[in-house]
C-alpha cells in the first residue's frame, strides 16, 4: 500500500496574491522602508515624458522607482496564458512557488520558469535568483514565459562526472588521472580556480548560412575559438561571447531554421540585445552529453557559488518547515514504499522478490472480491481508464512529442510517461530516459481466466492497471535500465 503525503508551505500574504518569501528577504524590505521612510520622495520633473497612471517617482538617491507590482503573462505547455501580478523584486523561483500554490501542484523544486523566443527557436530556464522584471524587460514582443518542469536544472550537483566527461574537461586531462566528483565541483565553483571545457564545435558565422568545425574553450573571462587547430596560445585565440553579459539558450528549430549539422545546437545571446539574428553566436555539438557539458559550465562560470545556494535553499527550507509540520515527500525512489498490511501493524517489504508477489497477490485478491456481477463490471470499467486522470499519462500522442517533452524536462535518468501506442491501439507505450538516451517499452494487454492484465514482460509480471504497474516499477528496475523516478507533468494553469 502506497501513500504519498503533501504538506501546505508557510505564506505571507500580500494584498495581491498568496506569494511565498524567503525569511530573510522579507525582513530586508522592512529594513528597507525603514531607511527610506523618513526621506520626501521628490516629484517626476518630466511628467509628460510617463503616463499618468504609472508616473514613477524620483527617489532620495536619484533613481527612478520601479512600480511596486508589475504584470506578467504566464503559458503553460496547452498554450493557456494567464496573467499575475508580482512584486517588482519577486525572482523566478519565488514565481514558481506561487504558480505552484495556484495550480495546486506537488512541490518537488523542479519546476522553472522558461524565456522562449519562438521566431528565435530559443529557450532557457531562468536561474531561480534572476529577478522575473529584469528579464521581462529584454524580451522582445513575441517573447514568452512557460511555466514548465526541469529535473536537470541542478542534476549536475549531484552526479557532476555524467555532465563532465574527463575529455572535455581541460583540467582532467592535464593531471592525468580520475578526479573526485567533490573535487570536480570545487574546482568550478572556486574563482581561485581556472577549470576549462575544451572540444570541437560547429559554429555559424555572422550574416551567413554556413558552419564551421572550431576547436573552442570555455573558461570564465568567455567563449574562445582557437584560430590554428587546437592551439592554447593567446595569440591564436579569438574571443566569440563574453559570459557576463550573456545568456546561453537551447536552440530547438537548429536545423529546420538555422541549417544546423546536428540536433544538438545552443546559442549564446546579449543580455540586453534587440534579439535579432546578427547578435546570436550560434554553436552545435556532436552529441546531447557535449551541448550539456558546454550549457552547464556556461552556468557554472557565470554564476558561480550562487548556483549551489539556489540548489542548497529548497533543503534549507524542509529543514526549517520540519519544525512546523510533516516534511516534504516526492515521487522518487526513497519516498516510495512497498508495504505489507496483512498483520496487525505494516511493514516495510525491502526484498524486491517478495514485493513483486506481494503485488500480485494483492492484484489476485482484487480480482476476486469485484470479478463478480454488476460490481465486476464496473471495476474492469474502471481499472480501464483509472490511468487517463493520472499526471505521466499523457494520451494519444506521436513517438516524437514524448522525445520532445523528455528533451524539455531534463534527460534525467528515470524521467519518464504513458502514452497510448500508435501500431497497437489496445496497447501503451512506457517512453523512459536513462543515460540522455530516449527508450520505449511496450505495455501489451494480456488475458487470463476472462481478465484482462497489462505487462510490458510477456506476461510474466502482470498488473490490473496502469497505476498499479508504474508504482510497481518505482519501486523494482524489473527488465527496465532503471527505475521510474520523474513523471513527465504537464500542468494547465
Amino acid at each position: 500500500m502506497l501513500s504519498l503525503r503533501r504538506y501546505q508551505p508557510l505564506l505571507y500574504y500580500d494584498n495581491v496574491c498568496p506569494v511565498l518569501f524567503p525569511f530573510s528577504r522579507r525582513l530586508q524590505e522592512e529594513e528597507q522602508q525603514l531607511r527610506t521612510s523618513s526621506l520626501p520622495a521628490i516629484p517626476n520633473p518630466f511628467p509628460e515624458l510617463c503616463s499618468p497612471a504609472s508616473s514613477p517617482v524620483l527617489s532620495p538617491g536619484g533613481m527612478l522607482l520601479m512600480p511596486k507590482h508589475l504584470i506578467v503573462k504566464i503559458f503553460s505547455e496547452d498554450g493557456i496564458g494567464k496573467v499575475v501580478e508580482i512584486p517588482a523584486d519577486m525572482t523566478a523561483r519565488d514565481l514558481c512557488q506561487l504558480l505552484v500554490y495556484k495550480s495546486h501542484c506537488v512541490d518537488d523544486n523542479s519546476w522553472a520558469l522558461v524565456e522562449h523566443h519562438p521566431l528565435l527557436g530559443l529557450e532557457r530556464c531562468l536561474e531561480d535568483h534572476e529577478l522575473v522584471v529584469q528579464v521581462q524587460a529584454s524580451m522582445t514582443s513575441d517573447s514568452r514565459f512557460l511555466f514548465r518542469k526541469n529535473y536537470a536544472k541542478y542534476e549536475f550537483f549531484r552526479s557532476p562526472l555524467t555532465f563532465f566527461p574527463e575529455h572535455m574537461v581541460a583540467w582532467c586531462q592535464e593531471t592525468n588521472h580520475t578526479i573526485p566528483p567533490s573535487q570536480l565541483l570545487k574546482n568550478f565553483l572556486a574563482t581561485s580556480s581556472c577549470p576549462e571545457i575544451q572540444g570541437y564545435l560547429y559554429v555559424k558565422d555572422f550574416g551567413r548560412k554556413s558552419w564551421k568545425k572550431v576547436y573552442m574553450f570555455l573558461r570564465r573571462s568567455g567563449i574562445y575559438c582557437s584560430t590554428k587547430g587546437t592551439s592554447k596560445e593567446p595569440r591564436h585565440l579569438q574571443l566569440l561571447a563574453d559570459l557576463e553579459d550573456s545568456n546561453i539558450f537551447t536552440v530547438i528549430t537548429g536545423k529546420k531554421q538555422h541549417g544546423a549539422p546536428t540536433d544538438y545546437g545552443f546559442c549564446i545571446k546579449p543580455s540586453k540585445g534587440r534579439g535579432e539574428l546578427k547578435e546570436l553566436r550560434m554553436l552545435c555539438a556532436e552529441d546531447e552529453q557535449g551541448r550539456t557539458c558546454w550549457m552547464t559550465a556556461f552556468r557554472l562560470f557565470k554564476y558561480g557559488i550562487v548556483l549551489y545556494q539556489n540548489y542548497k535553499i529548497p533543503q534549507q527550507r524542509k529543514t526549517l518547515l520540519s519544525h512546523f509540520s510533516a516534511p516534504v515527500r516526492s515521487v522518487s525512489e526513497n519516498s516510495l514504499v512497498a508495504m505489507d498490511f496483512s498483520g496487525r501493524i505494516g511493514r516495510v517489504i525491502d526484498n524486491p522478490v517478495e514485493a513483486q508477489s506481494a503485488a500480485m497477490e494483492e492484484g489476485h485478491a482484487w480480482r476476486v472480491r469485484h470479478n463478480l456481477g454488476f460490481s465486476g463490471f464496473i471495476f474492469k470499467i474502471f481499472s480501464a481508464v483509472i490511468h487517463i486522470a493520472q499526471l505521466w499519462f499523457h494520451g494519444r500522442i506521436t513517438r516524437e512529442e514524448s522525445h520532445r517533452i523528455i528533451h524539455q524536462q531534463g534527460q534525467v535518468d528515470g524521467l519518464f510517461l504513458l502514452r497510448v501506442s500508435q501500431s497497437n491501439p489496445k496497447a501503451f507505450v512506457l517512453t523512459l530516459c536513462h543515460h540522455q538516451k530516449i527508450k520505449h517499452f511496450q505495455i501489451l494487454p494480456c488475458e487470463e481466466d476472462g481478465q484482462v492484465f497489462f505487462s510490458l514482460d510477456d506476461g510474466a509480471t502482470k498488473f490490473t492497471d496502469l497505476i498499479q504497474l508504474v508504482e510497481f516499477y518505482q519501486l523494482n528496475r524489473g527488465v527496465l535500465p532503471c527505475k521510474l523516478k520523474h513523471p513527465c507533468t504537464v500542468v494547465a494553469l
